[in-house]
């Protein structure tokens, strides 16, 4: 069943240079109602300002999908890995056994506005790894296109879990199946 939560029924946190809304759990936000779904543990939506963000932290055992909105996403983690993601672009990280890393918004003038989704991988202790692969408009507008999945269908990223996370550009009216 599909359960719709409008922006003002999440839980929402306001820090000055970042502004989140929690569709779970998470941080200082609590609402035993809404704990995740399935491995689904995270949904947050962002908007980071100018030249702000995350200073380097670590996280475990979670597959984490970042998808920029609009603005950019300044990546860089202790596997060496340094990237910016734009929108269109979804990024991957496998924490697995451990990783450190840090997100900024690239921009020193224009606001960062992205998802991030946490996923409970279907076992402990994995490698941990990075991805990033674009997503083209055309592939998404109105249409389901494919992301992110345990078997990387379509050229989407693979996931240690049984998911498939879909990211289509629809436009009002549009019907997708």
């Amino acid at each position: 069943m599909i359960q719709v939560r409008r922006a003002g029924e999440r839980g929402h946190a306001q820090h000055g240079w970042l502004e989140s809304f929690h569709s779970f759990s998470f941080a200082g936000y609590r609402d035993p109602r809404f704990q995740g779904f399935r491995a689904l543990r995270v949904l947050n939506e962002d908007r980071v300002q100018p030249g702000r963000g995350f200073d380097p932290h670590g996280h475990r055992d979670m597959e984490i999908l970042s998808y920029v909105v609009e603005g950019a996403l300044a990546h860089r983690d202790d596997m060496g890995h340094g990237s910016v993601v734009r929108p269109g672009e979804l990024q991957l990280m496998h924490a697995g056994t451990g990783i450190t890393h840090s997100e900024y918004n690239a921009s020193t003038t224009g606001l960062l506005h992205f998802l991030q989704i946490w996923i409970v991988p279907d076992a402990r202790g994995l490698e941990p790894g990075y991805e990033q692969r674009a997503f083209p408009e055309a592939e998404r507008r109105g249409a389901l296109r494919l992301v992110a999945s345990r078997d990387g269908a379509d050229g989407s990223l693979r996931v240690h879990q049984d998911v498939a996370v879909l990211a289509p550009l629809l436009a009002p009216g549009d019907d997708v199946a």
